[in-house]
């Protein structure tokens, strides 16, 4: 099958994973894809931002920056039709993103399936977030481009009610969270990071670490009488840096706490390898983390919130241990029952990663059941 891959993502950071991944998934599986997006992110490092692009928007006014987001479409336009003319692809594929009907537009000029990925309500979390200017041409662009998508792909079944909400038939839609690279994450072998953490328990916490995540707090734990044999480890960066260093430096534990800073997003499952309890202390509440799931398939005895989207894919007590959303205190209460439960600790470990298989929750399952809806849309069953 020959399909083009749309999407309009210039920065090559955590959401160009999940393109990157689908794309080797179905070309793994005999699939010629076109791909038709921006060219700054191809040749960027993993972490690199969206390049002049993103700081012209920056020194625009939002509602400026905003039509010139949108009137990128036309623009993008032209360059799907001349794709779908050159390559002739059989189906369109395209990641959302607001303000970007074009592929709509082009699936119906030249009458191709289309499947709409969608990863979060762009239009309320912009609207929480950074606020948005042209909310009117927003609130219909969101709406235009799910109904008119012949399947929806929603990574949650949170997410799929806002996708509901507007409207859109339940036969159109099909939840498929986010995935694992298997050769990766699970049969790779790898070679754990030059990082002396003594034998000690390692409490792990991956990502862009603020203030709101309480990462403070798990330094205060690794510091109490009796949790000596405690290491933390933070992979990545983050505003909070200096401010965690200083603490762990105050309260004596520095030579039992390390911050990577940016990490390549080759090295992450030999990070990953060290740490024993993973630490997943806020996510939005539709999004499909990652992470988590890279810390299921790497079998850690992970914490997190008690949310909806988090318990589709995690039981407390079974696969993971939840805490009350927004309660850090709760946090370090699940966190110490790991820690001093080495059966429990254990459970969740073998559990967490079986949960991978049991639910096919890998990149190259997504891919087979995209390609799956591609030929029911064509009445090829």
């Amino acid at each position: 099958m020959k399909i083009l891959y749309h999407h309009r993502i210039a920065s090559k950071d955590g959401q160009y994973v999940h393109v990157e991944e689908i794309i080797k998934s179905l070309r793994a599986h005999g699939h010629d894809i076109i791909i038709v997006a921006p060219a700054i992110a191809e040749n960027k490092d993993f972490g690199s931002d969206g390049g002049w692009v993103s700081s012209l928007r920056s020194l625009l006014p939002q509602f400026a920056s905003e039509l010139l987001e949108f009137g990128y479409c036309f623009y993008d336009f032209i360059k799907l039709c001349i794709a779908i003319i050159k390559e002739k692809p059989d189906c369109i594929y395209e990641r959302y993103n607001l303000f970007l009907p074009s592929g709509m537009w082009a699936a119906k000029l030249f009458n191709k399936k289309i499947i709409l990925e969608v990863n979060a309500p762009l239009l309320e979390e912009r609207s929480k977030y950074s606020g948005l200017s042209l909310k009117r041409l927003a609130r219909w662009s969101q709406r235009y481009c799910w109904k008119n998508a012949d399947k929806v792909l929603p990574v949650t079944d949170v997410l799929a009610d806002y996708i509901r909400n507007v409207g859109v038939e339940e036969s159109k839609i099909d939840v498929i969270a986010n995935g694992i690279n298997v050769d990766e994450f699970i049969n790779k072998e790898v070679v754990k990071p030059e990082l002396n953490t003594g034998n000690k328990l390692v409490l792990g916490f991956v990502g862009f670490c603020r203030e709101w995540h309480g990462l403070n707090k798990v330094i205060d734990l690794i510091a109490q009488p009796g949790y000596e044999h405690l290491f933390f480890v933070v992979v990545g960066e983050g505003p909070v840096r200096g401010e965690l260093i200083e603490q762990a430096s105050t309260l004596n534990v520095k030579d039992r706490f390390h911050f990577t800073g940016l990490v390549p997003r080759s090295e992450m499952p030999k990070w990953l390898e060290i740490i024993n309890i993973a630490l997943q202390p806020s996510v939005v509440p539709y999004a499909s983390p990652l992470k988590m799931l890279e810390y299921m398939a790497k079998g850690k005895a992970i914490v997190a919130p008690d949310t909806a989207n988090i318990k589709e894919l995690l039981v407390d007590g079974e696969n993971a241990l939840l805490f009350e959303e927004d309660n850090i205190d709760s946090l370090c209460e699940k966190i110490r029952q790991l820690v001093d439960d080495k059966a429990l600790r254990l459970k969740v470990e073998q559990n967490a990663k079986q949960s991978i298989y049991d639910n096919q929750l890998t990149w190259d399952n997504n891919a087979k059941r995209i390609v799956k809806h591609f030929t029911v849309l064509y009445g090829n069953h």
